[in-house]
């Protein structure tokens, strides 16, 4: 609220002085009625920039309910409306931009293979093949890893860590499953396959980020 108090505070100067530029001659009939159209004017502008597809017809609707105090939502509903459709619409952008940036990949690099999920990988050393496939949750892995996204801006790196096959991310799954122990891999995980929309606070990964890892299987121990 306090951004488009700040745009009213202009309206209200930038109607101000245009008024007394014009020397009391409005644009409509009434100075209040100018000094409306001049806010509306403002209002306009900051509703183009936010979005040029908006339905006026629904945000004038949206005014006049307000003025007769016989609102269709309330504020804090309209605002969750609003935070969830824009969430939905910033992870389909990143999804479809993440599909095109690996199937390019893919295709200038030949040694990337891709999985159903859309992770984009290539085996730099392959590894134990005798259990390749058969991995269950209770499986544990140590690994030396470092990540990165497509920036070059690292997370994690050479760290090694052990843990449950069932922890690790979705992504990293399904290529430790792949290449067995003993190898060492290069992937790039979309968000969906890595930390998604909720991101990784600790390491600092936020919501919608692509991932590439590095890594080398030092052990898998079977359960």
């Amino acid at each position: 609220m306090m951004k488009y108090t700040k745009y009213i505070a202009v309206a209200l100067l930038f109607g101000a002085m245009f008024m007394a530029c014009n020397k009391g001659k409005n644009v409509l009939s009434t100075n209040s009625d100018t000094l409306a159209y001049v806010i509306g004017l403002n209002m306009g502008a900051v509703l183009m920039e936010m979005d040029s597809t908006l339905n006026v017809e629904a945000v004038c609707e949206a005014i006049r309910d307000t003025y007769k105090d016989s609102q269709k939502m309330t504020l804090e509903e309209g605002r969750n409306f609003y935070l969830a459709e824009k969430t939905y619409f910033v992870h389909e952008k990143a999804k479809a931009y993440q599909e095109q940036y690996l199937t390019d990949l893919s295709k200038r690099d030949r040694k990337y293979a891709r999985t159903r999920s859309g992770v984009t990988y290539k085996i730099l050393r392959l590894g134990d093949q005798s259990h390749q496939g058969s991995m269950s949750s209770r499986d544990t892995v140590r690994i030396v890893y470092t990540i990165t996204d497509e920036s070059g801006r690292e997370y994690v790196t050479n760290d090694t860590l052990r843990d449950s096959y069932r922890n690790l991310v979705k992504g990293l799954q399904e290529i430790v499953k792949i290449a067995g122990k003993g190898a060492k891999f290069n992937a790039w995980l979309p968000s969906k396959t890595a930390y998604d929309v909720a991101g990784n606070k600790k390491l600092g990964i936020e919501a919608n980020t692509m991932l590439n890892y590095d890594v080398e299987i030092l052990d898998i121990k079977y359960r």
